[in-house]
């Protein structure tokens, strides 16, 4: 009988090997991401981030707008919410003490057993003082009747109360849902740039305007603090324009916080709204809404306390101080400043004093 012999292991030749060794390195390639699809990005300069950073601070800038434009809504759903609410509730206890006095009614009817009038008539010691008292109980029907027609006109408006309730109910449900597309898509804006300046050494985010010596933007601040004076001295049109600005002069080196309206810190229109709330003034809460809240002006006609537009949505707000120049709140790489009018696309200006 034939021997079986393992099969021997053959090394392998140079061009096996060789066909290996591709095979091999084509696999740790693909593994690796070496195919195109998880190469690293290539380096991008200082310039190019500060570019792509920009573009996604005004792209945050725009949904924080609309945030801020549905937590406006959402807030004023609310608060009609529960002011039907309260109605509804008033109405039903109204409700509840005519049906009780119904109920009362009812119960002393059927406790005199319902007699016949006539009957009663013949069996009345007194025909006089019965004869007073039917004209009594057709009296008391009479606003037995009134009673029942309000008990069901109040049935009607608790009705009607709940069905506006649950409208406005919907509508809170709709706007907080708003809020919560617009809150995810600031966040995930506001993490790209967080993710590419990371990218920088601080003298480099120094550099282009991120992140810069905050000990000379709070200097700046104070000196302008300084050599703005009393409120009375701004060179503004009217006492509430001064008013105004004297409020925001004050707010310089305070840091942007995307939808917050003060006191320590501020978006862009937040910032607008807390400095003319001090001075007496409603604004709207976003840009595309306080530009239409006072008259519009040219940009040859500013004057300081002017609200100053920026891009074609109208999505960043400043207001004029002077000499071409603003106070605004930028975004997070920078604290309310003093800025240059013309470092954005202008838009658009209005004059609310």
């Amino acid at each position: 009988m034939a021997a079986h012999r393992k099969p021997r292991k053959r090394s392998l030749s140079g061009t096996t090997a060789r066909t290996a060794a591709t095979i091999a390195l084509a696999g740790a390639a693909t593994a690796t991401g070496f195919d195109g699809t998880g190469h690293a990005e290539p380096q991008l300069t200082p310039e190019q981030v500060k570019a792509k950073v920009d573009k996604l601070y005004q792209e945050a800038e725009v949904a924080t707008e609309k945030y801020n434009g549905a937590k406006e809504k959402a807030d004023a759903a609310e608060k009609r919410l529960n002011t039907l609410r309260d109605e509804a509730a008033r109405t039903e206890e109204k409700l509840n003490s005519a049906r009780d006095a119904l109920g009362s009614i009812a119960a002393a009817q059927y406790r005199d057993g319902g007699i016949d009038p006539a009957l009663q008539l013949v069996l009345s010691d007194d025909p006089r003082q019965y004869l007073d008292g039917a004209e009594f109980a057709e009296r008391a029907g009479v606003r037995q009747t009134a009673a029942v027609a309000r008990v069901r006109k109040q049935l009607r408006e608790v009705e009607q109360l709940r069905g506006v309730a649950h409208i406005e109910l919907a509508s809170l449900r709709s706007r907080q849902a708003e809020l919560k597309r617009q809150k995810k898509t600031v966040t995930g804006k506001l993490g790209e740039a967080r993710q590419l300046l990371s990218r920088l050494s601080p003298q480099q985010r120094a550099g282009i305007g991120q992140g810069g010596d905050t000990g000379r933007v709070s200097r700046s601040a104070a000196g302008a603090r300084d050599a703005l004076g009393a409120p009375g001295s701004v060179a503004a049109p009217n006492s509430r324009a001064a008013a105004a600005l004297a409020y925001a002069y004050q707010k310089l080196g305070s840091p942007y916080v995307w939808g917050a309206t003060g006191p320590d810190a501020f978006d862009c229109s937040g910032l607008v709204q807390a400095a003319y709330r001090s001075a007496g003034i409603s604004l709207p809460r976003t840009t595309y809404t306080q530009i239409n809240a006072g008259r519009r002006v040219s940009r040859a006609e500013l004057l300081p306390g002017d609200l100053v537009f920026f891009y074609s949505g109208i999505s960043h707000v400043g207001i004029y101080v002077g000499n071409g120049r603003m106070i605004h709140a930028p975004n997070p790489s920078a604290p309310v400043r003093l800025a240059p009018i013309d470092e954005m696309p202008f838009a658009g200006a209005s004059r609310v004093v």
